[in-house]
């Protein structure tokens, strides 16, 4: 019974508000409303132009991280080539030279460049003479007839060499053309 007079009191209410006053109250209502949602879109709005900017912020960074990584791809390569150029040059200032000395100078100059080239990660494709073409490492610039079998290398004009695991040059090789 208490909530029949709850609703019966609630009528009573309504019925004494104008009905001017109602669309009025349902008016502010409405603008209230409208405010709150203009604000919460001004602000996903600022939100989303933020994102965009760190976004293209973080874009631009790492095109320049990318352009300075290739600029200075070389840089340690050519520190651990510096010193052999130094030792070449010194050779070369030497006025008395014997053969045994400018030997024992390549040599010791050969070193500090195979030792430039481990440092880089460049290594050398030397196939042995009766192995078996490697086309992937190797390339045949001529053939031979021989008692040997087929594709197998004869001799090798000039080594190749990888860049931490990247063909660079192959390894120039002869290889035989098989028995006839």
């Amino acid at each position: 019974m208490e909530h029949t007079e709850n609703q019966n009191e609630q009528a009573e209410k309504e019925e004494s508000i104008p009905t001017e006053d109602i669309h009025i109250v349902s008016e502010l209502t409405l603008e209230s409303q409208l405010l709150e949602f203009k604000t919460k879109a001004a602000e996903a709005q600022d939100a989303f132009l933020r994102a965009k900017a760190e976004a293209e912020n973080t874009r631009r960074r790492a095109q320049e991280d990318i352009a300075r990584a290739h600029k200075f791809a070389v840089e340690s390569f050519a520190e651990s080539l510096m010193p052999v150029k130094d030792s070449l040059e010194m050779a070369l200032k030497i006025e008395t030279l014997s053969l045994a000395s400018l030997k024992e100078g390549v040599e010791m100059t050969l070193k500090q460049l195979c030792s430039a080239f481990e440092k880089n990660r460049l290594s050398e494709i030397s196939p042995k003479i009766g192995d078996k073409l490697d086309p992937m490492k190797q390339q045949a610039v001529s053939t031979v007839q021989i008692d040997q079998e087929p594709n197998t290398i004869v001799t090798v004009i000039q080594k190749g060499y990888t860049i931490a695991d990247r063909l660079l040059r192959p390894a120039l090789v002869v290889v035989s053309q098989g028995k006839q």
